[in-house]
């Protein structure tokens, strides 16, 4: 008898457990984010400089930290009503099913493992960048077919180790791989000689070369390994948390196609110029009901953090320290892939 009821206790244990997994893994996670009173989202364990970094005062900024509090702001209307935890690459997705983080806002492209193996579904690219190769110019590489057998950092346990495979086996040369976690620990091993080349976002090159002061050793090759959409990443089977995600991006950059900036929302506001406008702003009703959010909630993400070319100013262009160039990931009547959803 007491081995039935020790069974039965056990079965009722493991349902508990396994429905709390099937709620992360697909519940409504606004509700638990509303509830909890603070958002959680992804940093990095260390710096991605431009992407997730920390400043001197201990302060987290950067690209994607900007993004997360844009989605913190349109749930709460405060920036500051936001978590950040640090973790690593491999730790992205376990973090996510398991609840620790709401969203992964990590410089993580769309892959169709990802969606169809893991259960992850995506939003839209909030960053287009191409996985480029640096190598040190002593070295006196042309391109990457040039380097047959030498040795590469590749950031492990992401999907430059799959891009480098295959564009070696296209160009028909072997190369040794090294592969580490921790960007910091990645650079210092190319930086220090360990390593003749250093395969990275082309972004992510630039910004390593030019913190190191070594602009003029380091010569980025022309090959283009991949292009990949950075996106934000949520669980499958909650269409509503990812489609809060897609509409807070579109509001950014909706923003920057009209002209609104964090300076003149007011103005614009008290004087909306056309009857999109008034709705996005929350003049007119309808912006954030079917959301679950308020109807200010957009007014809020571009009062509180700013239009999409302001953080990418603030993080990675004229005003950083990076100075880079917006490229693909410009407006649509810019010269770029950025566009926004059409607000009706």
């Amino acid at each position: 008898m007491k081995a039935v009821k020790r069974g039965a206790t056990a079965v009722a244990l493991m349902s508990i457990l396994l429905s709390g997994v099937a709620h992360a893994a697909g519940g409504k996670t606004l509700d638990t984010v509303k509830a909890r009173g603070v958002l959680q989202c992804t940093g990095h364990d260390g710096s991605y400089l431009g992407f997730a970094e920390v400043d001197d005062k201990g302060n987290w900024k950067g690209l994607d930290i900007d993004l997360c509090r844009a989605l913190a702001t349109a749930v709460f209307g405060d920036p500051a009503k936001l978590k950040i935890v640090p973790i690593s690459w491999a730790q992205r997705w376990p973090s996510l099913q398991s609840g620790e983080v709401d969203i992964v806002i990590k410089a993580s492209g769309a892959t169709l493992s990802r969606n169809t193996d893991l259960g992850l579904q995506f939003t839209n690219s909030y960053y287009l960048g191409t996985t480029k190769v640096m190598a040190h110019k002593e070295l006196g590489l042309k391109s990457l077919k040039d380097a047959q057998g030498g040795t590469i950092c590749i950031p492990a346990g992401t999907t430059q180790e799959q891009q480098v495979a295959a564009y070696t086996a296209k160009l028909g040369i072997k190369l040794e791989p090294v592969l580490i976690e921790k960007t910091e620990e990645l650079e210092q091993a190319y930086f220090s000689g360990r390593c003749d080349l250093y395969a990275q976002w082309g972004p992510v090159l630039a910004i390593a070369r030019a913190a190191k002061g070594k602009v003029e050793d380091h010569i980025i090759l022309p090959d283009e390994l991949a292009v990949e959409p950075e996106v934000m990443i949520t669980r499958q089977n909650d269409d509503n948390w990812t489609n809060i995600a897609n509409w807070m991006l579109s509001a950014l950059v909706f923003a920057e196609q009209e002209g609104i900036t964090s300076k003149n929302v007011d103005d614009i506001r008290a004087k909306p110029t056309s009857p999109q406008v008034a709705k996005f702003l929350g003049v007119a009703p309808g912006m954030g009901k079917g959301l679950g959010l308020s109807d200010d909630w957009a007014y809020n993400v571009i009062k509180r953090v700013g239009n999409y070319g302001e953080i990418f100013d603030r993080d990675l262009g004229k005003d950083s320290s990076y100075k880079m160039d917006r490229g693909l990931t410009n407006l649509w009547n810019n010269g770029g892939v950025l566009f926004p959803m059409v607000i009706d």
